[in-house]
């Protein structure tokens, strides 16, 4: 029977321990990347989460716009993208799709961003029988650079309080 040295001892306590530091290593590298993982979605969860709000309200605002229409509504159609004029108590309101945003102007003031990263926007009036309802077709552009799996779609559907034509 062979007496273990003390030398022999720590030799295997070093190996050991440099074998535990690397699973440890290894371990921890793996949970960094999964926490850097989930944090990115939260990220991009939050962003996806404001486009959709900012849409809802973008066409909600169109919506309340379109029903307070108190003369035609009148679509004109531009090289690069469309233009919606309405006549309301206030005075005109217009919609401008271009450069991939939407735009809208009261009156004669200044164009705002009602809403920006569109990637298709088509306003058209929507006849229905005696009605003469107004359709708002949307598509977000996502802001990810991965292949997204479900592109935002909207459809906002109005109807002036008045009698409009195109």
């Amino acid at each position: 029977m062979k007496i273990p040295t003390p030398s022999s001892n720590r030799g295997i306590s070093i190996i050991e321990c440099l074998v535990y530091g690397m699973v440890l290593l290894i371990l921890l590298g793996v949970a960094y990347s999964a926490f850097y993982r989930c944090v990115e979605n939260s990220y991009s969860l939050r962003r996806n989460a404001e486009d959709i709000a900012t849409a809802l309200r973008a066409g909600e605002r169109w919506r309340v716009d379109i029903r307070s229409a108190s003369g035609p509504v009148q679509i004109e159609a531009a090289p690069d993208g469309g233009f919606l004029h309405l006549e309301s108590e206030r005075g005109p309101v217009n919609y401008y799709f271009t450069s991939n945003s939407v735009l809208r102007r009261v009156q004669s003031g200044p164009w705002v961003t009602l809403l920006p990263n569109v990637n298709a926007s088509a306003m058209q009036a929507d006849p229905r029988g005696e009605v003469s309802a107004w359709r708002w077709e949307l598509e977000l552009r996502p802001r990810s650079k991965k292949p997204v799996r479900m592109t935002p779609l909207f459809t906002f559907i109005a109807v002036p309080e008045r009698s409009s034509s195109k």
